[in-house]
């Protein structure tokens, strides 16, 4: 078992945005230690490199690798006193949950570029439509209004639950509409990587914008 140096608050945020991605904070079947499992399709190498090279105290046994059957990109990283904290946080029983103190853990426009990038879709419509949907399909509805609620009082972006049909099951997401798209794509643009450019309006057809 190795175990890594504390983190640091940049660190954080990316694993905060991460986590309520596509990220899991996994416990060990001993249940006394936890890892960061990263893994994202072969489009995304780039970000799985990002994300390895941002957070490498992390991964100083591991690198990121590729699978052979379906191309994923993946990497696990070590055990973490601070990862123990944030699965104890954002876990329940094994499910991932938004914890009361989510207010406290979002606090950097980094947390949300991280959480786009990982779980965000644009719905956009040249000069017909334009908006953010961020996927929470593993939380609960009253776990959603809390991240709706954090949003708002954190970064100033209005956002409302919306729910979309998958499988003949109902799930919540979190839509950002007119009057909080603008002030979402300032604080994120900067941080997105090139793979998820697509997901920025500005980007998605150049001639017409």
């Amino acid at each position: 078992m190795c175990i890594i140096k504390v983190m640091t608050r940049t660190q954080r945020d990316i694993i905060i945005g991460t986590i309520l991605g596509d990220s899991y904070v996994q416990l060990s079947p001993s249940g006394r230690t936890t890892h960061l499992q990263i893994k994202h399709a072969y489009r995304y190498k780039e970000y799985v490199f990002w994300l390895f090279n941002n957070l490498k105290d992390l991964f100083p046994v591991s690198i990121p690798r590729q699978r052979k059957d379906n191309l994923q990109w993946y990497v696990n990283s070590s055990f973490s006193n601070e990862l123990n904290d944030l699965h104890t946080l954002f876990y329940i029983d094994r499910r991932k949950t938004i914890p009361k103190e989510i207010g406290e853990l979002i606090t950097s426009p980094l947390s949300l570029a991280v959480w786009f990038m990982d779980d965000g879709t644009l719905d956009y419509r040249v000069k017909d439509h334009c908006a953010f949907h961020l996927c929470t399909n593993c939380f609960t509805k009253d776990e959603t209004q809390r991240l709706i609620d954090v949003l708002y009082s954190n970064f100033g972006i209005i956002s409302s639950l919306h729910y979309t049909l998958c499988r003949g099951k109902r799930h919540s997401r979190i839509y950002i509409g007119a009057k909080g798209r603008d002030r979402f794509i300032e604080l994120v643009s900067p941080y997105i990587l090139n793979c998820f450019k697509y997901k920025l309006p500005v980007y998605r057809y150049p001639s017409e914008t």
